[in-house]
């Protein structure tokens, strides 16, 4: 009996997963990098004779590239023989006998402490770049049960309204904007402490910093006023967030603590 061969391409299935793909960062390939690490390896336990030696090929190996266009300009090659001509003379300048060791080359070591810090900067921005694709879905999913004005800030919150609006293909979303500000204006969650409120200032748009300000000076005038029924905030801040910036200045003005 023959064995049936399986289908090509292989059918689809239904299987889909809900976890959200985040790019992790990779470290670009740099060929002068290539070049020294590969001259280091080489030339551990090398005595400054043999590095001299190593040198002359070096020099030959470049002399002979020069002549062919394609290689003349190979960074790698130039980065090589550069390396070698600094270990040569890292060890003639040593004591007799020195050989060498990468490991206590204070370039080489500086060279990877760079790389670990570099490293460390790019595993923070991938943590929080997954925080913000995460704290987004939440928010979005309140968004659609229709509980998102009773949701309470949290610290990074202008990263994800940002994040939001990327979704959206850049349409700003006014029922974000509006529940941030309200946030904002009743001293919610983190905005409770002047420091982030000061923090969110530098970080979101003219429009939601007006209706922040207009809301805050409203709710002076009014005490006890419901901002949620401050609708009309929002669309003044929208259409015209310059002069509803304005009008916050001049509420703040008169009133008479102001004076």
């Amino acid at each position: 009996m023959t064995t049936p061969l399986p289908s090509w391409p292989p059918r689809r299935t239904d299987r889909r997963t809900a976890t959200p793909y985040v790019a992790v960062p990779r470290e670009p390939a740099d060929p002068v990098r290539t070049g020294r690490r590969w001259v280091r390896r080489r030339a551990r336990g090398m005595t400054a004779d043999a590095a001299a030696a190593a040198l002359d090929v070096a020099r030959f190996d470049a002399r002979q590239n020069s002549r062919f266009e394609d290689l003349a300009g190979d960074e790698r090659g130039l980065a090589e023989l550069g390396e070698w001509e600094r270990i040569a003379q890292l060890l003639a300048d040593a004591a007799p006998g020195t050989v060498y060791d990468p490991d206590t080359d204070d370039v080489v070591q500086a060279e990877l402490a760079a790389d670990a810090a570099a490293a460390a900067a790019r595993e923070a921005e991938l943590r929080e770049a997954m925080r913000i694709a995460a704290r987004a879905d939440e928010l979005q999913a309140l968004r659609e049960l229709g509980t998102l004005a009773q949701a309470e800030p949290r610290e990074g919150d202008e990263a994800v309204r940002d994040e939001l609006t990327r979704r959206a293909g850049g349409y700003v979303q006014a029922d974000v904007d509006a529940w941030l500000t309200r946030a904002l204006a009743s001293r919610l969650g983190h905005y409770r402490d002047p420091a982030a409120r000061e923090a969110a200032a530098g970080l979101l748009t003219p429009p939601v910093l007006a209706h922040d300000a207009l809301l805050a000076e409203l709710a002076r005038l009014v005490p006890g006023t419901d901002i949620g029924q401050l609708a009309f905030a929002a669309r003044l801040a929208t259409t015209e967030p310059e002069a509803t910036a304005a009008l916050a200045a001049h509420l703040t003005h008169a009133r008479p603590e102001a004076q």
